[in-house]
């Protein structure tokens, strides 16, 4: 008997794995298509007949559509299970890339951008909620940092893989492939993902659940959180996802593929920095001191990285007329890794509120991260367009460091940390 409970036990465990494989790969799927335009910005804004600029900040159209939906989303699976959600959001996408592969104008890319902002949305909550149900505490852990590097392997094929499909193929070919993927992925929901019966423990509309998050996220325990989540996660993907490919082929004179391979390494430093801060955290056990320094420190590398230009400070120093491309490659690395403290915002807010806000309140920090996102990046546009890219690079050195500096007057040990956040 007891056999046969253990190879049940194995069997579910395997298809819990398929399954959450599977939606992981969604969310993969998503971490390439937010991140095209940075490898193919110049000839989008050709074909466009817009200054590169004006396009940059188009494209935040897909972050503030993704921001906005988070909690539709989250709403839609509590009522309706993950399963038939995530289904939804992959004929979405399908929908959203081919749109945007087949776009005439910044009219018709800005509808392509709006819709696969909404399908998207959805693609880390799908496989995080599923995990969450099945897992156990310990486990859950595990599984989410895999989920994140999962899914963070989508900005791997959106650098060299994706520079060479846009020097062969043209920037199109990277949505419609993205659009094949989404079908593909959808298949493998429908045939791997269990259709469990939904939740129906919050029947609130999703606007009076919007009004709760945002409730919690001005709280006064929650400020300094979402201050840096604001910042944080826009400073990693608007450089990875948009101006790291100009900045290196504009100003540093590479080639698409030459650029691809250096982003590439900078996202292997995404993908490994999330479980190399999750070991640090637990050696040392300070938490705030830890997600403080690595932000300061990334905002310091950022402001580096910018300085290095034709003319600037570091390239002054050191003598030459522009830093070479092996020091932008030591620095992605390094911002990459350092700014991989983002999960590490999720855990301080779980300790800042009770169980019955807990859901709430990461809500509200997720959409700080995707939220600042979004602004972030219409905003570096038109820095762009009216001082250049390093200036770009300077103002969200800049940004991040102020976010740093209210991370750190609110989370205070003399604050009451462990205040209601009905006291706001």
């Amino acid at each position: 008997m007891s056999a046969v409970a253990n190879e049940d036990a194995g069997d579910g465990t395997r298809a819990l794995i398929f399954a959450l494989v599977a939606l992981a790969c969604g969310h993969m799927l998503s971490t390439l298509l937010r991140t095209i335009p940075a490898l193919s910005l110049d000839l989008m804004a050709a074909d466009f007949k817009l200054e590169p600029q004006a396009l940059a900040s188009l494209t935040s159209v897909y972050h503030f559509a993704f921001a906005a939906s988070q909690i539709p989303v989250g709403a839609a699976m509590d009522r309706f299970g993950v399963r038939p959600v995530s289904l939804s959001l992959l004929a979405g996408t399908v929908v959203g890339a081919i749109a945007s592969g087949f776009a005439t104008g910044p009219e018709s890319f800005a509808i392509g951008q709006l819709l696969l902002g909404i399908a998207t949305s959805g693609m880390l909550m799908c496989p995080m909620t599923l995990a969450a149900k099945q897992l156990s505490a310990a486990r859950f852990g595990l599984w989410s940092g895999a989920i994140l590097s999962i899914g963070n392997i989508g900005m791997l094929l959106s650098s060299s893989p994706l520079a060479f499909v846009v020097d062969h193929y043209g920037w199109r070919a990277g949505f419609w492939i993205a659009a094949l993927g989404a079908v593909a992925v959808a298949l493998a929901v429908f045939a791997l993902v269990p259709n469990q019966q939904a939740d129906h423990k919050d029947e609130s509309s999703p606007l009076s659940q919007m009004i709760e998050v945002l409730r919690l996220g001005l709280s006064r325990p929650l400020r300094g959180l979402i201050a840096l989540a604001l910042v944080s996660l826009a400073t990693s993907l608007v450089l990875r996802g948009l101006w790291g490919g100009p900045w290196l082929m504009q100003v540093k004179g590479l080639t698409r593929v030459e650029a691809g391979n250096l982003l590439g390494a900078y996202t292997l430093a995404m993908i490994a920095g999330p479980l190399c801060m999750g070991v640090i955290d637990r050696k040392i056990g300070r938490r705030r001191e830890l997600v403080a320094g690595t932000h300061t420190i990334a905002a310091l590398l950022v402001a580096l990285l910018a300085l290095g230009a034709p003319h600037y400070a570091v390239a002054w120093l050191f003598g030459v007329s522009v830093m070479p491309p092996q020091y932008d490659l030591v620095l992605f690395v390094l911002i990459g890794l350092a700014t991989s403290a983002q999960p590490l915002l999720f855990g301080m807010c779980r300790q800042l509120v009770d169980a019955q806000t807990a859901g709430k309140a990461l809500a509200a920090v997720n959409l700080a991260f995707f939220l600042g996102t979004a602004l972030m990046q219409s905003t570096t546009g038109a820095v762009a367009a009216f001082a250049g890219l390093p200036a770009v690079l300077l103002f969200m050195a800049a940004a991040l460091f102020v976010g740093v500096l209210i991370f750190l007057a609110y989370t205070s040990p003399t604050r009451a940390i462990g205040s209601s956040t009905s006291s706001a």
